[in-house]
């Protein structure tokens, strides 16, 4: 993928790139365990990455949703990312994902305060990011939404560049500029065909605060990645849990916090009553949202454990298509000449990335093959 080893300590057969020779002879006679450990590797990655594109796709669908149906709080929007948290308590006990520790990259683990300390920055930037993401989603169609969420591998890639010591190559700059020239081309969108009419002025606001919340996601999912190699330094899959479920908690009070003390709450039950499906849609819209998006946040933060940010932002990518096609059936929205150039940037953009993948990938399994032989 382009990186630098230290950015992909877990994976296979990446610790007999980087062994020294002692780790490379142990390599080369226990071929049957490194086929293990790259089962279990893909087989996690496989876990996440579902995680990540199904909890993606139907909290982006329901989201939209409940603005498309009447619902008018970007409060209930802005929790519904982060509330459904305590499920995740579920997962502390799921033994396919729950791999045991294997070691310490430095037994000097942070202390209390520290760790406290990230999850409550996370939670912060993690509610403000939740609230841009809001009112992007309030004011644009779901379509124009979901392609300029793909400028976040964008974002992401320079912050890596800086933060994770991220090595550019000719197919990830090309990536980059690919998705960030179709970001750039919904600017000039014409909203006046799509299925809920806005004016220039919120679909701006929409656009800004959409671009600004990749912006700002593809930052957390930099710092996240540091803070696993440098300062939680654990390789067990309750750091993962444990960096999903604190920072979110510490968002959900947040804008709990927010809600009740600038007095929108008083307007819920009016929301709920005006809702076009009932009050019973109106629920399960919100529950089922709250849930897409916890699930969306454990494949996220997963595979940027077991791999990299920019990784879990290319599978995020990779999935963000299926979101405009969808809307096309669910709320009418029109697929015009640009979107589709949009979209095919998108795609263009993604394979680019795969294709430097694919090619680490093959450098990777030929020096391990030289190192057995």
């Amino acid at each position: 993928m382009g990186e630098a080893q230290e950015v992909q300590p877990h994976i296979p057969g990446q610790e007999a790139k980087e062994g020294t020779p002692t780790e490379h002879s142990n390599v080369a006679n226990q071929p049957i365990a490194l086929q293990q450990k790259n089962f279990s590797w893909w087989l996690r990655i496989a876990i996440f990455t579902f995680f990540l594109l199904a909890g993606q796709t139907v909290a982006t669908i329901l989201g939209r949703l409940y603005y498309d149906k009447g619902g008018n709080s970007r409060w209930m929007g802005t929790l519904a990312q982060t509330a459904a948290c305590p499920l995740i308590f579920l997962l502390y006990f799921i033994s396919p994902l729950n791999n045991p520790p294997t070691k310490d990259i430095n037994s000097n683990s942070p202390s209390t305060l520290v760790l406290l300390l990230i999850y409550i920055i996370f939670g912060a930037f993690l509610a403000a990011n939740s609230t841009l993401y809001s009112l992007g989603l309030q004011y644009l169609p779901v379509s124009t939404y979901t392609l300029i969420c793909a400028s976040q591998l964008g974002f992401n890639a320079l912050f890596s560049f800086f933060i994770n010591s991220q090595k550019f190559t000719p197919f990830i700059i090309n990536s980059v500029v690919l998705l960030t020239i179709s970001s750039t081309l919904l600017v000039f969108h014409n909203d006046s065909t799509e299925s809920k009419h806005v004016s220039k002025r919120k679909y701006v606001i929409g656009f800004t605060c959409t671009v600004g919340a990749s912006a700002g996601y593809a930052l957390m999912l930099s710092l996240v990645q540091f803070c696993f190699r440098k300062v939680l330094k654990q390789e067990n899959f309750k750091v993962v849990l444990d960096m999903v479920f604190y920072p979110s908690l510490v968002a959900t009070l947040a804008i709990l916090v927010g809600l009740f003390a600038s007095g929108p709450w008083k307007g819920l039950r009016r929301d709920m009553e005006e809702f076009e499906l009932g009050k019973v849609s109106y629920m399960m819209t919100l529950i089922w949202t709250a849930i897409g998006w916890q699930v969306f946040n454990i494949g996220s933060i997963g595979l940027i454990f077991e791999v990299s940010s920019l990784f879990s932002n290319v599978i995020s990518t990779f999935g963000l298509p299926t979101v405009p096609v969808l809307a096309v059936f669910i709320f009418h929205e029109k697929m015009d000449g640009l979107k589709v150039i949009a979209l095919v940037l998108d795609m263009w953009g993604f394979v680019s990335y795969v294709y430097q993948h694919y090619l680490d990938e093959h450098k990777c399994k030929t020096e391990i093959n030289n190192v057995c032989e």
